[in-house]
């Protein structure tokens, strides 16, 4: 049990937060604001997105999550390739897109893609490489930053030797650099390989390459078992994409799944210490809002998109407040 006044100021504002893994801090972050107001005491440049998986089950096409995330007033959407790629097989022009986006006030400042640029087969890795760069040259038309590179054909057996992974990734990389994305390493809680915060640190560390970032989830943290404290030996500037959610006491960690993940706030991960611990160190990227429970995919899409970014807003006040207390 994590308690706020155990915390201290270190190192400017960095917090000791005890043993937060596995805490049932139930309710220590609770929004009671819904509607996203007060923003002045919010920290700049910290910022907020909406990654399209949360309204996944109300089948929007691409156009038309745009527009949901604009008029939630997210400052950033964090597409998925697929939905893109239908986009332009349907016939939707990547120009107008990338209007419509900035028309919107908004920033793709990642996406979700599924290349298996980690995989041991040769022939299969080549070909995960080529879908990356598809993928990334789709991004970049529509004004595109970053994308995610999750440990995909490696999550289901223990995967090669992280130095190998990191080779690997360094050449995810130097395509990045050459077409103009950051290939963000992704971490997997559920995943055999690259399931813990240590194992991102290395590999990230070990690719040895300017364009190499982590991409953390508060979920995939907890669901790997890596403590939070943890976070604090990644150097900020390398996480420019941080995944927002939370999730219930129940199920247990071994049996907790993405369908569980519940807005910030109302499950029992202690957001405002982690997040306080996070601004303290210098992380002033984005939060984007990832979530994949069915009960809201039932909602009006608005309605849970409005939520969701009044919540994230309400625990990153919370950790403001934290730190101007210390």
């Amino acid at each position: 049990m994590i308690h706020r006044r155990n915390m201290i100021a270190a190192a400017g504002a960095s917090l000791a937060i005890g043993s937060l893994a596995g805490s049932p801090l139930a309710g220590s972050a609770k929004a009671d604001d819904q509607t996203g107001s007060d923003d002045d005491s919010l920290p700049e440049p910290v910022r907020f997105a909406l990654n399209t998986s949360t309204v996944r089950g109300q089948k929007l096409s691409v156009p038309e999550q745009v527009k949901l995330v604009g008029d939630a007033g997210y400052d950033g959407i964090e597409p998925w390739i697929r939905d893109l790629n239908q986009y332009v097989e349907e016939g939707g022009s990547l120009d107008d897109l990338r209007k419509q986006i900035e028309d919107a006030g908004l920033t793709v400042e990642s996406a979700i893609g599924f290349a298996k640029w980690i995989v041991d087969d040769p022939a299969e890795r080549a070909a995960g490489l080529e879908e990356a760069r598809r993928d990334m040259d789709l991004l970049v038309k529509i004004g595109g930053k970053r994308m995610a590179a999750p440990p995909i054909g490696a999550q289901n057996a223990a995967g090669p030797p992280l130095d190998v992974i990191a080779e690997r990734y360094r050449a995810l990389l130097d395509l990045g650099q050459e077409i103009g994305i950051a290939p963000q390493l992704e971490l997997w809680g559920f995943s055999k390989t690259l399931s813990r915060l240590g194992e991102l640190a290395y590999v990230a560390t070990a690719a040895e390459h300017p364009l190499a970032c982590v991409l953390p989830d508060f979920y995939h943290i907890y669901k790997g078992g890596s403590r939070f404290e943890g976070l604090g030996m990644i150097e900020a500037s390398r996480m420019h994409v941080f995944h927002m959610n939370d999730y219930p006491a129940a199920p247990p960690r071994e049996t907790i799944s993405d369908a569980d993940r519940v807005f910030p706030g109302d499950g029992v991960c202690p957001l405002p210490e982690i997040i306080a611990m996070l601004l303290g160190n210098g992380f002033n990227g984005v939060f984007s809002l990832e979530l994949f429970n069915p009960e809201y995919w039932q909602r009006d899409a608005l309605q849970v998109a409005k939520e969701g970014l009044a919540k994230s807003k309400a625990v990153v006040r919370q950790a403001s407040e934290l730190l101007t207390i210390a």
